[in-house]
């Protein structure tokens, strides 16, 4: 008993106490506006969960300056009628659907290799796709959902792209990888040895755990990219608590109460999206001055296992691991690409 409330409750309590603390900031807080940004003529973005919520935001405002937008999507449907809207708004956007599962490492590869086939640059890559307080369940490849959709998809999409992003980056003018991470990464453990959350499920825990790895991702990975002196920067944002389809698995009183007061509480997507955009246009975060971890337009600090540079690194060796990935991509001109299924690694449920 004792151990079925620590394993699922507290994480539940903290989680909705955390949101309670941040809906209480927003609410204070003057609204968020995203400041004047330049055109992206030339650019080619890449928005994962583009089609709706947040991404779409992102992507309507990128394609409106000009950028190439790739919205990536596991929703073929939802992702050609937000590609029909953006283009209906603005006569002269370039944007189109490519899809993309990150629930399968397979659709992953398929989606690189399908964007690598059109010779593009890649000057944004938005890691923006996510799942929330899903039941317990496994991806395609027997990940928990959370880890695997959320953290190891993104993982290896950016793995995968890093040599065209280096390519397409150049001095004075950094590609960026954005990561959307939450502020619920504050209250995340992660679980060298039960990454998958087999000891003990709480759909909680896990998403905090997820979120908690694309920090400790992204920071890694900028450091990395920094000491191989690559003109490619990695940052994570925290949009808020905003009004989109991510809290659909909510406890049900919670559900009902968050369908009453959302339009009312919560930011709007495009609120949302402000920061994203920000991180990822900005000039003010040219080169070295990327990176780290953002939330309201504002660079921002955040828990100390954020900055271990022990727990950065082995998280970031299992990723490879389970990636079955070359160690050596950050190190040459150009990555070692080719990878090996990962349908030999042991991630078969409990």
């Amino acid at each position: 008993m004792l151990s079925a409330v620590r394993t699922c409750l507290l994480p539940a309590v903290g989680l909705y106490l955390l949101g309670l603390k941040v809906l209480l900031v927003q609410l204070f807080s003057t609204r968020l506006r995203l400041p004047a940004m330049p055109r992206q003529d030339g650019k080619v973005a890449i928005v994962t969960g583009g089609g709706r919520g947040i991404g779409y935001e992102v992507a309507r405002h990128m394609a409106r300056l000009g950028a190439h937008v790739i919205i990536a999507g596991r929703d073929e449907q939802e992702g050609l009628a937000a590609v029909r809207r953006i283009c209906e708004e603005y006569k002269k956007a370039k944007v189109n659907f490519n899809k993309l599962d990150l629930a399968s490492l397979q659709s992953v590869r398929q989606f690189v290799q399908k964007f690598k086939e059109q010779d593009l640059p890649l000057n944004i890559l938005v890691n923006n796709a996510g799942v929330m307080l899903v039941p317990e369940g496994c991806t395609e490849d027997g990940f928990e959902q959370h880890f695997g959709v959320n953290y190891l998809g993104h993982f290896l999409l950016t793995w995968l792209l890093l040599d065209t992003l280096k390519d397409s980056g150049k001095c004075g003018d950094f590609s960026r990888v954005v990561n959307v991470s939450s502020s619920a990464h504050r209250i995340g453990k992660i679980q060298l040895n039960d990454l998958n959350s087999r000891q003990g499920y709480s759909a909680h825990a896990a998403y905090c755990q997820s979120k908690l790895a694309q920090l400790l991702f992204s920071s890694h990975l900028n450091k990395e990219l920094q000491r191989g002196g690559f003109p490619v920067s990695s940052c994570a944002v925290d949009p808020g608590m905003v009004d989109t389809a991510l809290y659909r698995h909510l406890w049900t009183p919670l559900r009902l109460v968050y369908s009453a007061i959302a339009h009312l509480l919560l930011r709007t997507p495009e609120e949302g999206a402000a920061s994203v955009l920000y991180t990822a246009l900005s000039p003010v975060l040219e080169g070295e001055f990327g990176g780290d971890y953002w939330a309201n337009c504002c660079r921002e600090m955040t828990t100390p296992p954020t900055f271990d540079p022990q727990l950065q690194l082995s998280l970031w060796e299992i990723s490879l691991q389970l990636l079955a990935c070359s160690s050596s991509g950050l190190k040459a001109d150009k990555q070692d690409s080719s990878l090996k299924s990962t349908s030999d690694t042991d991630t078969n449920s409990s």
